[in-house]
């Protein structure tokens, strides 16, 4: 028999297994909100999107692969907007040579308006060689944004099109 003063730690170590198992985790919500509510889109700030991404791109063109890393931190001048680097590994782009223009390593700056993360890119820190747009995606949290990114490079061709790219917040 099981004493009456073990039965809560049986109990919240059953809880504790049942959460990992199903991968559920906390959620910090804003002040003023339920625990446990997402925010907004609308209510997230720039702050709350620090820290290391992965960007997955649906059908990207020859030469850039179909993953990247991002790095996202306060912008030095402007507090409330983003800065930060996007990684790729242009060598392994389904085997085919970089895209002209653009570097392994590329400087990004930008903002989270209304909940759109709007990002402009520069491989050479003077012109913009691409954009990043996207919104968070429904009961993500502020983890996960969907959007186009776009070629904007002096070698892109007129009609680039809007690659489809998934954002993905790393633990």
């Amino acid at each position: 028999m099981i004493s009456k003063f073990f039965r809560p730690a049986l109990f919240l170590i059953s809880a504790c297994a049942i959460a990992i198992a199903t991968g559920a985790t906390a959620q910090t919500s804003p002040p003023g909100k339920p625990e446990g509510v997402c925010p907004a889109a609308a209510d997230l700030k720039a702050e709350q999107l620090y820290g290391l991404w992965v960007a997955q791109f649906t059908n990207p063109p020859a030469g850039l692969p179909a993953r990247a890393t991002m790095l996202l931190e306060r912008h030095a001048e402007f507090s409330e907007s983003l800065a930060g680097v996007v990684s790729r590994d242009l060598g392994t782009a389904a085997g085919s040579k970089a895209i002209a223009g653009h570097a392994a390593k590329a400087a990004l700056a930008g903002d989270l308006d209304g909940g759109m993360l709007l990002l402009d890119e520069s491989s050479d820190n003077v012109s913009i060689t691409g954009t990043w747009n996207g919104e968070m995606a429904k009961g993500s949290c502020g983890k996960v944004f969907q959007g186009t990114w776009k070629d904007t490079s002096s070698s892109a061709p007129e009609n680039a099109p809007d690659i489809p790219f998934t954002l993905t917040r790393l633990p």
